[in-house]
């Protein structure tokens, strides 16, 4: 039978990996560069720890930050720890709880020594050589890791987390075909372990296998992995690996920047700017146009029992007529994100007007995605949000404002708006 996740919370170091961030030499042609498709990682043990959610149900591996509340309650845990130690000194498990605990609040030298401690009162016991040689990763001995993690499988060839911190430090060593092949046993293992599948992508663009590092990718994107959901986006923008299709690449950058991955945000809003400026050229502009085109199509496909009644419908416009609170106003934002004149139309009227008791008018979001289109040349939104700062909806009334997002409008709106507004 299969090795269930260990009871115990198991110490991971999530990231050995960091992503090269774009080079200062593109902002000379950013306009016209494409973002590359999968960038390789660089070798680096340089990380700070995190523990893993316990239950294979979960997304594996997932950071998040510590509450206050969450810090204050690892030092009260560890006097807990301290005083079964005391109690029990000969108990292996109570040392490896203990290491746990020290880990959580960065003492790595105590923790490795209640690990040992424990692997001298229980050799055999798989669990704390995991943890040993996950504290020797923290403390960036890799090749002392690699032999705690390789014990440890030898102990128990089914320890999925062995197996991925292994793939970890092997690459951090420059074994990458090692690397890789302890990335696809810890996902044979464990077919639900998004994140492995992505730095098993990484390494396999590393050896030029492309094809097959893009369907890795592709997994752990639909996983939920925001930096694959990025690669993905790219390779989709440039075709390495996959066919070429910007919708399907504006899809995935879409899905990162909903996990607040800033690199998608920074590259969706470059595209907008790509297909709203007078100074590009007018086959970069429609490519870009296109692109958010297919986009908003592909949306209708997470919603199968809908189907669009005319050309002028939107998705976010079709659920809400159909009452779908939990969906329309997140669809409509994103719509106008793409550039949907007929979605962000729908949106500044429930800006003001609020949707029963579901949404109070006013919405910051919403306000926000007028601001950020509006800001990057959207002319709805640049209408929408003259008369927001010209009327004060919601906000101070404030005339410059108003004035300053009439700026590029066609005369004969900025004359209707005037007039409307008392702006003169």
């Amino acid at each position: 039978m299969r090795r269930r996740v260990v009871l115990v919370t198991i110490l991971v170091v999530p990231l050995l990996f960091e992503l090269h961030g774009t080079s200062s030499a593109q902002t000379a042609d950013e306009q016209t560069a494409a973002p590359p498709a999968l960038e390789s990682p660089a070798p680096d043990l340089n990380v700070v720890p995190d523990p893993v959610p316990q239950s294979p149900q979960q997304d594996e591996h997932r950071l998040s930050e510590r509450t206050e509340q969450e810090r204050n309650d690892a030092v009260f845990m560890l006097s807990e720890l301290r005083g079964n130690v005391r109690m029990f000194p000969a108990d292996a498990e109570e040392r490896l709880k203990l290491a746990q605990g020290l880990y959580r609040v960065g003492d790595l030298d105590a923790a490795l020594d209640e690990c040992r401690i424990a692997l001298k009162l229980q050799p055999g016991n798989a669990d704390a050589l995991l943890q040993l040689g996950i504290l020797l990763m923290a403390k960036q001995d890799g090749r002392a890791a690699a032999t705690a993690l390789m014990e440890a499988i030898l102990l128990d060839p089914e320890l999925t987390h062995a197996h991925y911190a292994l793939g970890n430090v092997q690459y951090s060593l420059g074994n990458i075909k090692a690397a890789i092949q302890s990335y696809r046993r810890a996902i044979e293992l464990q077919p639900h372990f998004p994140d492995a599948r992505y730095r098993l992508a990484l390494l396999l663009k590393l050896t030029n296998r492309d094809q097959e590092a893009a369907q890795f990718m592709e997994e752990a994107a639909i996983g939920g992995v925001p930096q694959a959901q990025f690669f993905s986006g790219n390779a989709y923008k440039s075709g390495q690996g996959v066919a070429k299709n910007l919708g399907r690449a504006i899809f995935w950058w879409t899905k990162a920047v909903e996990f607040g991955h800033q690199p998608a945000a920074e590259t969706l809003a470059k595209l907008r700017r790509q297909a709203l400026s007078a100074d590009q050229t007018d086959r970069r502009r429609n490519d870009a146009l296109d692109g958010f085109r297919a986009y908003r199509d592909l949306l209708w496909e997470e919603f199968p029992d809908y189907s669009r009644s005319g050309d002028q419908d939107t998705l976010g416009t079709t659920l809400l007529k159909d009452h779908r609170t939990d969906s329309a106003v997140a669809t409509l934002l994103q719509e106008s994100y793409a550039l949907s004149d007929t979605a962000l139309v729908e949106l500044v009227r429930l800006y003001e007007t609020g949707w029963d008791r579901q949404l109070a008018p006013f919405d910051k979001k919403i306000l926000g995605c007028i601001e950020t289109t509006a800001a990057e040349g959207f002319i709805p939104a640049k209408k929408a949000l003259a008369r927001i700062y010209g009327i004060g909806l919601g906000v101070a009334p404030d005339r410059a404002k108003a004035k300053a997002s009439l700026k590029g409008l066609p005369k004969q709106d900025v004359k209707t708006l005037i007039d409307e507004l008392s702006l003169r």
